[in-house]
């Protein structure tokens, strides 16, 4: 029994590790000094969501405003003002579905998609800088690691935290 405790403490320490490390990068996702240097870098300013927005629709062509906030992980509401706001920009375009003229289509157009693809070329060639040191192997499992990381935050549900407060 002292093994599995052992076990679930040595878990419970690389879950908290894991954690910080993940919140460290999340804020600087976040972060209005990288931002604005990635902005200065690309010629152009996109917000966080409104990059999830583009970078959807670039991967995965028109999409429903349903559609795309289902796939962009963002709320409906959300989606449908950060489209007005890249529409406003000329990056994306609206239009009826043609089957349900109720129904709205979001697509890229052409100068949305030149900026999602220097967004991409920018991070890509800044994630090479850091990653220039790094073993191949280190680089590789880094991003299987990753992807993995990320579905599992996708496909888990959060348990309920019934700790008492006093």
């Amino acid at each position: 029994m002292a093994r599995g405790s052992a076990d679930e403490r040595a878990s419970a320490a690389a879950a908290a590790a894991v954690e910080a490390a993940t919140e460290r990068l999340f804020r600087l996702t976040v972060n209005r000094k990288m931002y604005a240097r990635q902005a200065a870098a690309v010629g152009a300013v996109v917000t966080r969501a409104g990059y999830a927005l583009l970078r959807t629709l670039a991967d995965d062509d028109a999409l429903t405003t349903g559609e795309l906030a289902r796939r962009s992980h963002m709320d409906p509401g959300a989606t449908v003002r950060q489209v007005k706001a890249l529409e406003d920009d000329g990056l994306v375009e609206r239009s009826s579905d043609a089957d349900d003229a109720r129904v709205t289509v979001v697509s890229l157009t052409a100068r949305g998609r030149a900026v999602v693809e220097d967004i991409v070329e920018v991070r890509t060639e800044h994630l090479q800088q850091i990653l220039a040191d790094w073993p191949a192997g280190d680089r590789e499992q880094l991003a299987t690691l990753v992807d993995r990381l990320v579905d599992g935050l996708q496909s888990t549900p959060f348990k309920p935290h019934l700790k008492e407060r006093t």
